[in-house]
């Protein structure tokens, strides 16, 4: 953190505390979108921490509606969580307001700024380390699923518009193929003919809801294992974090981007496709929890849709990838030529695999949807 970007973070501190409490502020967390310190500060009761962030208006271009959903969301929560005798300083995040009573402080800069309650005593992963990691995170996502079960999904804004609307994304590939700007379509013919024999694919889920199938839902849309923070002592999940983009959607797509990321045997940047694969035990795990956690609030149609749901967020994923490669890796940051390219390789190496296990995922899936 450079000394304007301390001082910055120290004046937005400044608007949620009193101002001679502040004792330290240090950068926290590995997150890749938003800015996040740690703020200590002494009051009454001692030395306690907050978490200040910088929302990134480059990305959320409304951060007041981005706000507004997160105070709806924590605090039909926080409701729920009273409701069933749990603790509520724990379980959900804790908007700390302005002193002014905002919910966020802009600054002359027009920068962004929130404050949340520090949850102790938690940690939190970035890899899958166990089968029983996994597990975990999928029981705490599917909780989620059902403490909201009963919100009204339509109220909330879509911070990040046609987030998962595959066939925009499709539709978008097929825009930057035809351009060609940097002449690379040539060398990867093989990875664009997959995308385009899975044309179909693209708009099965959206013609599912579109049929009134699958129902709208508040989604989480960032299901990754560390946006779950956990007990330290006992490794329990507590509170799932990162909110920024729940917004209305399918309750499948987190699933299955839990799935994309987490069951999968390589890494998402794996050049040596024979370490990709699908894992039917970590898969079968992902199940067991998200389903155990969602405690039977999903309709029949979803529990059979839940593959559906992993095979398509993956080849959206992977078609985003190969689309960023083909504009010249304008969106998704990379560290060596190509990256985007070896990220879109694991990505279909996994779709394909899933397409050679599909019987065997529906088998998982129908071993559990009774939970």
């Amino acid at each position: 953190m450079n000394q304007t970007e301390h001082t910055q973070a120290q004046e937005a501190a400044r608007q949620f505390l009193p101002d001679d409490g502040i004792q330290a502020i240090t950068p926290f967390g590995n997150g890749h979108i938003n800015d996040t310190f740690r703020v200590e500060y002494q009051d009454g009761r001692g030395i306690r921490k907050t978490i200040l962030q910088r929302i990134n208006h480059d990305i959320f271009k409304h951060p007041e509606e981005v706000m507004e959903n997160i105070l709806k969301i924590t605090d039909h929560l926080r409701k729920r969580i009273v409701a069933e005798g749990g603790d509520p300083a724990r379980e959900t995040l804790n908007v700390i307001c302005t002193r002014d009573g905002m919910p966020y402080y802009k600054n002359q800069a027009g920068e962004y700024y929130r404050m949340y309650g520090f949850v102790e005593r938690t940690v939190s992963y970035d890899a899958v380390s166990s089968v029983e990691d996994f597990y975990a995170s999928a029981v705490a996502f599917g909780h989620f699923q059902c403490m909201l079960s009963d919100f009204p999904a339509r109220e909330l804004h879509e911070t990040i518009p046609a987030f998962h609307d595959t066939k925009a994304r499709f539709s978008r590939f097929l825009e930057v193929l035809k351009e060609d700007k940097l002449g690379r379509a040539a060398g990867v013919q093989p990875e664009i003919q997959f995308v385009l024999d899975r044309e179909g694919l693209a708009g099965e889920l959206l013609d599912l809801q579109a049929r009134g199938e699958l129902p709208l839902r508040v989604t989480h849309n960032d299901t990754k294992l560390n946006n779950i923070l956990m007990d330290e002592d006992t490794g329990a999940p507590i509170c799932v974090v990162d909110l920024d983009t729940v917004m209305p959607g399918l309750a499948v797509n987190d699933f299955g981007d839990s799935i994309r990321f987490g069951a999968s045997t390589g890494a998402e940047d794996e050049r040596d496709l024979d370490k990709v694969e699908c894992s039917m035990e970590l898969f079968d795990a992902y199940t067991r929890g998200f389903l155990q956690g969602c405690e039977g609030r999903l309709t029949q149609a979803e529990c059979k849709a839940l593959p559906l749901g992993a095979k398509t967020m993956t080849f959206e994923c992977g078609m985003r990838f190969l689309t960023d490669y083909l504009e010249g890796d304008v969106y998704f940051k990379i560290s060596r030529e190509g990256h985007n390219l070896d990220r879109c390789r694991t990505q279909f190496k996994l779709v394909a695999d899933m397409e050679k296990k599909w019987a065997q995922m529906q088998r998982i899936v129908e071993k559990y949807q009774d939970l």
